[in-house]
């Protein structure tokens, strides 16, 4: 659901009908923020092309932490649920995932990857309130100047999709509703779910 008007999947055309054909490939259906996106699908694509150069340099797991401590950061449900996802098809357990999305770390998590979790809310929530304090403390976890760009680059990247998406009221898609109750309420920290009666035709 979303509150403009969609472009239907038998109704798109050129740009917007090989986005739809894309993401129906990789992911066997159109997610709602896709839709959002539908009336100016080069801006999504411009988007994927950034977070790729952005990927290219981070670890699966690093790029994944940072981008739900972003997310938790400006309430993204939608992303929470999508990357917590991710983060369990790469063996993440549901209990893991569910005391990341509420307290940033614990037993699961090294210290670097709770300070990762951290910065990039920071940086989403407010990044003018960073402080030298901040970077030298992921120096002291390991961290390269290089690659702490990119936790920040994560996290700015991940503020756009989510405003845009939340902005233009797109829910998250009805199949997470197949998840447990403690991991929804966990992960869902914004806009809900959407209803099985909501999902478009």
């Amino acid at each position: 659901m979303t509150f403009i008007k969609t472009i239907p999947e038998d109704e798109a055309q050129g740009g917007t009908a090989r986005l739809y054909d894309a993401i129906c490939e990789e992911m066997g259906h159109v997610p709602n923020f896709v839709r959002a996106f539908g009336h100016r699908p080069e801006v999504l694509e411009a988007w994927e092309t950034l977070l790729g150069k952005i990927k290219e340099t981070m670890p699966f797991r690093r790029y994944e932490i940072a981008t739900i401590g972003a997310a938790r950061a400006i309430r993204s449900s939608y992303c929470m649920l999508a990357h917590g996802s991710n983060l369990m098809r790469d063996g993440m357990s549901p209990e893991d995932l569910g005391t990341l999305a509420r307290d940033g770390g614990g037993a699961g998590f090294t210290e670097a990857e709770e300070a990762i979790f951290a910065f990039a809310a920071k940086v989403a929530r407010e990044a003018n309130t960073v402080t030298q304090a901040d970077i030298d403390g992921l120096r002291a976890h390991g961290l390269t100047d290089p690659e702490i760009f990119d936790v920040a680059a994560a996290a700015g990247a991940r503020c756009f999709l989510s405003k845009v998406a939340d902005a233009m009221g797109a829910q998250p898609d009805a199949h997470y509703n197949g998840l447990s109750d403690s991991l929804r309420a966990a992960l869902v920290v914004g806009r809900p779910i959407e209803t099985a009666d909501q999902t478009p035709a």
